[in-house]
């Protein structure tokens, strides 16, 4: 029998490799779902337009858009209607009667971000915290800083952002509390908060604005995911006193390859826990939305200990809540007592849906 050298082996081999059929390759391309959520305010104001926040994000993003361009057209409209104070234009003043607006975004495929904190004169914070991410090398400019650069980029900058509406309640709770609004701290921090339900207890605001804020996320069908939240911050804040809207991994966090998580309600129990950022990190270790937004809610829970944070059941005396999708299309819309909501928009339409409890009741049981 000839023996046959190693190269002519190989030779051989590979000849007979090349006769048999080749599979085909089968390229299996990932569609997603495009889809847009946010907090319930997002399918609420339409400025007297047709449309609200989730429709028109959504709209424009399926038309091709960018996604965090077409976000930020949403919440523009909420921004800038008179008819929500909780964000922008009519936002609730602080203690001083002066409205000041925080916001920041982020774009997950360009791994870029920016944010704004206690500005003042400009309707849409929304589009300066765009700026900021586009003009800068920098992710946060805060108080007259943010103003300049505002007006270096061309906003209008306005002396004043109160609606008739926003300095009525303003003048209505300064009338509550101490004129001089130099209390006792522990006085000054009750009296605030029995003005403040007072004004609930009479249907003057609502509950959510004592907080509140608009966050809205979206991706579209090629996977993209971009965020933004923008608000007006806690009603009659202390001047100058940031809440979690501007800060990444608070109000927002946005990763291109895992998904998006904001937030509205009490922001420094979420600046506390930097709730955002977990639930994308647990989402990015398989957790689904909804599992890593109740993570975070029992967080917050096992956190807050101080009894003036605390109802009779020794329990948070105060509500917060996120909206969350992540890379494949799921989403979830979580909060810590029953009865939130939230907004969302996809192939369906636009809609408002309960948001998932962590606890039963209410903050005030």
């Amino acid at each position: 029998m000839r023996k046959i050298k190693r190269r002519e082996f190989i030779r051989n081999g590979a000849v007979a490799g090349m006769a048999l059929p080749m599979a085909p390759m089968i390229l299996k391309q990932s569609v997603v779902k495009p889809l847009v959520i946010a907090s319930a305010n997002g399918n609420r104001f339409k400025n007297g337009g047709n449309v609200t926040a989730v429709q028109k994000a959504f709209t424009m993003m399926t038309g091709g858009s960018d996604v965090l361009d077409a976000v930020i057209a949403g919440v523009n409209i909420v921004e800038l209607d008179p008819l929500d104070d909780s964000v922008g234009y009519g936002g609730l003043p602080n203690a001083d009667g002066v409205v000041q607006l925080d916001s920041s975004c982020m774009h997950g495929p360009k791994k870029r971000a920016g944010a704004v904190g206690a500005l003042e004169g400009v309707r849409t914070p929304s589009l300066v915290a765009k700026a900021v991410m586009e003009n800068t090398d920098h992710h946060l400019i805060v108080g007259k800083g943010a103003q300049d650069f505002a007006r270096n980029m061309g906003f209008k900058i306005e002396d004043d952002l109160n609606t008739e509406n926003s300095r009525k309640q303003w003048l209505e709770w300064k009338r509550r509390t101490d004129p001089g609004h130099y209390l006792d701290p522990k006085k000054r921090a009750e009296a605030g908060k029995r003005a403040a339900l007072e004004m609930l207890a009479e249907g003057l605001i609502r509950e959510e604005n004592l907080h509140g804020t608009i966050n809205c996320d979206g991706i579209n069908s090629r996977g993209e995911i971009c965020g933004v939240t923008t608000t007006s911050g806690l009603a009659w804040k202390i001047p100058g006193r940031l809440g979690d809207s501007p800060i990444l991994g608070a109000g927002l966090y946005v990763d291109g390859a895992v998904g998006a998580a904001g937030s509205t309600g009490r922001g420094e129990a979420n600046l506390f826990n930097l709730c955002s950022f977990v639930i994308v990190e647990e989402m990015r270790r398989g957790a689904h939305p909804k599992d890593a937004g109740m993570e975070v809610l029992t967080r917050i829970k096992n956190n807050t200990i101080e009894k003036r944070l605390l109802n009779s059941r020794g329990l948070p005396n105060f509500g917060i809540s996120f909206y969350i999708l992540n890379a494949k299309g799921e989403y979830a819309g979580v909060t810590m007592y029953e009865g939130g909501s939230f907004a969302l928009c996809n192939e369906n339409g636009p809609q408002t849906l309960k948001s998932e409890p962590l606890l039963q009741g209410k903050p005030s049981d």
